[in-house]
């Protein structure tokens, strides 16, 4: 493993992926042996989302709504059509997922994750299907889109494409860390 340290560019793959119809197989169950609860927010505060955002999105190198300005995001999260879930664990938000269906026929699950502190807990799975299944349960919806990159999760492509989704499109890209990061390499 190499380190990079904050503030060296490194290169990533984007990949696009849709779902076309709904998933048949039954949703796995929710986890019995954990305390966890599904909150779906009421017009969050744009704090509460850059929270969120940050505490998930942080170690993947998620920083594209800090190079917004926090009316941008706060419109963003008040949307008609997007809405927000929040994956409580013991009383703690431990995850999220926002659901962009904004879109005619389409929702775009802009956001999905866990928490580092969550991760392994086999909470991962449960919180995507119920994702998708409440995308699809949106008046209209005939497609549902979201991508991931090589900066995300090791598992998080393979996770989308267990549930359902298929890759219909790669972009590389070029970003400079914000944090050091280990990566396979010489």
């Amino acid at each position: 493993m190499a380190t990079l340290e904050p503030g060296q560019t490194i290169g990533y793959t984007v990949t696009y992926l849709e779902m076309q119809a709904q998933p048949t197989s039954p949703p796995p169950s929710r986890p019995s042996n954990l305390n966890v609860a599904l909150l779906a927010a009421d017009d969050p505060p744009v704090d509460y989302f850059l929270y969120l955002y940050e505490q998930v999105g942080g170690p993947h190198e998620w920083t594209d709504w800090f190079d917004r300005s926090r009316e941008e995001a706060q419109a963003f999260v008040s949307a008609s059509g997007v809405s927000l879930y929040s994956l409580m664990l013991d009383g703690w938000p431990a995850g999220f997922f926002i659901l962009d269906a904004s879109e005619p026929a389409v929702c775009d699950l802009a956001n999905f994750g866990l928490v580092p502190q969550a991760v392994g807990r086999g909470l991962g799975h449960w919180l995507l299907r119920t994702a998708v299944d409440t995308g699809w349960g949106i008046q209209g919806v005939e497609k549902m889109t979201v991508n991931t990159n090589t900066l995300d999760h090791p598992r998080a492509l393979g996770l989308y494409q267990r549930v359902g989704f298929h890759p219909v499109r790669r972009e590389e890209h070029t970003r400079t860390l914000t944090r050091g990061r280990e990566v396979p390499g010489t």
